[in-house]
């Protein structure tokens, strides 16, 4: 694929966003009047018509336009029948990311349009219609943020370079997600208590500035990407959660990588260089870390690597359902 074609693709991909953000408007409306909602997993596992009517516009839209690309979608997708990656154009969209959010009208929510090429997230469109911010990256070509604030898109990250010691001095993305089992509760909260917690009285403790939950798997990649957030971390999510991010994360500079293990695995390499992404795409486990300054004794992409090092030490995993 041309980079004419990808530029083309990127020009389509936010129009397809801005409409279906009027669409997620519309449903705000309709649901805070109306409250139809639905559960799939549970009572915090929500989905709402509007997640179905928005994936229903964004896979015509890309099936008349671009008829021969596959496409991966959250509400679309069935459970146990994971589509391989291929090395085929592949649209990961989640149609609504925050669907919480979305029905309690608390606007932090958005459609996160993501593109793999063999096997790669090439380009990603992350749009919040409640603030009109969109953020967007295109593999080798930088990421962006377009606020109504601004005439011309921002450069990401948006704040000069700075360093970033250790994770004391930190503000962690994390979310409580829709697994609300014992095991998982216990070993979640015991990592948020790490991390927030004073060492001199919990063991292991970081006691970072603070821990946020925006409830937006895209918009963490997205404040990650801009600088706000130093780290965000989730196990539980899809690939629709994150595609977009990770294009617009890696081109701000950001570390992105998986599990523990995999990062453990993967440490001394560039995730900028990585050919196949399925494993992090599909491993259920995310971690993100901004941009970081070089210092006189240390390259900002060792101290990414030491501080997620760091973060792993102080967290536990469990595996995702």
């Amino acid at each position: 694929m041309a980079a004419q074609d990808l530029t083309t693709l990127l020009d389509f991909t936010k129009k397809l966003a801005w409409s279906a953000g009027e669409l997620i408007l519309r449903g705000s409306t309709a649901i805070l009047r109306e409250g139809n909602v639905d559960e799939k997993k549970n009572s915090v596992d929500l989905v709402t018509e509007w997640d179905v009517k928005v994936e229903e516009l964004v896979r015509s839209e890309i099936a008349k336009t671009w008829p021969a690309f596959n496409f991966i979608g959250e509400e679309s997708f069935s459970s146990g029948s994971r589509p391989p990656l291929t090395d085929e154009p592949t649209f990961c969209v989640d149609p609504i990311d925050g669907t919480t959010n979305f029905v309690h009208g608390f606007p932090f929510v958005c459609i996160s349009l993501g593109l793999i090429y063999k096997k790669q997230p090439v380009l990603g469109v992350i749009y919040n219609p409640f603030l009109d911010q969109m953020y967007y990256g295109l593999k080798g070509q930088g990421a962006f943020l377009s606020v109504p604030s601004s005439p011309q898109p921002i450069p990401l990250p948006l704040a000069k370079l700075r360093p970033l010691p250790s994770l004391s001095q930190a503000l962690l993305g994390v979310e409580w997600g829709s697994d609300r089992s014992s095991s998982v509760m216990t070993r979640k909260s015991d990592s948020f208590i790490r991390l927030a917690g004073d060492g001199k009285e919990i063991p292991n403790g970081k006691m970072a500035h603070s821990l946020r939950s925006i409830g937006s798997a895209a918009l963490n990649y997205g404040c990650v990407a801009q600088g706000g957030l130093d780290v965000y971390w989730e196990i539980g999510c899809w690939p629709w959660d994150v595609c977009a991010g990770i294009v617009i994360a890696l081109e701000a500079g950001c570390y992105v990588t998986g599990s523990r293990d995999f990062f453990l695995a993967h440490r001394d390499e560039d995730p900028s260089q990585f050919t196949d992404w399925d494993e992090i795409l599909w491993g259920r486990k995310y971690i993100v870390i901004r941009a970081i300054a070089d210092t006189p004794t240390e390259k900002g992409r060792d101290a990414q690597r030491r501080l997620v090092d760091e973060f792993y030490k102080s967290v536990e995993e469990w595996d995702a359902i």
